[in-house]
């Protein structure tokens, strides 16, 4: 058994497949999740796991080069928008349909418990080298 890092077998082997330029969507429990990529609830019940403990898990995990939220966290989620702005300078802010129409082309879906509106990032994998 793994000591460290990610113990979640599904998570941790979609992670192994992850390349440059592939994306994960990181949401929340309302999130519409597309058909097509590969999906690891890690919802236990209303905010656990949080979507922080995700986020910060998956940075501990991969190289990002890229981030996109839904401008509407700004308003309607204020921690979230601050955890964000922290993690990624470089967020960008789109509207949140766009949001969920680029959410199909994501390799992996990251299902959080959070219960919070538009805590929800799409990560853009870089490369370690």
């Amino acid at each position: 058994m793994k000591r460290h890092g990610i113990l979640n077998r599904h998570l941790a082997g979609a992670l192994a497949e992850l390349g440059h330029g592939d994306g994960v969507l990181v949401c929340d429990a309302g999130m519409p999740i597309p058909d097509g990529p590969r999906v690891v609830d890690l919802a236990f019940r209303a905010g656990v796991p949080s979507f922080a403990e995700v986020v910060d898990g998956l940075l501990a995990e991969l190289v990002v080069e890229g981030a996109t939220a839904a401008s509407e966290v700004r308003e309607a989620n204020p921690a979230a928008a601050a955890l964000l702005a922290e993690r990624f300078p470089g967020l960008e802010l789109l509207p949140h349909e766009r949001l969920k129409e680029l959410s199909a082309g994501a390799r992996l879906v990251v299902r959080t418990g959070e219960a919070r509106p538009y805590a929800n990032v799409l990560l853009r994998c870089g490369v370690f080298f």
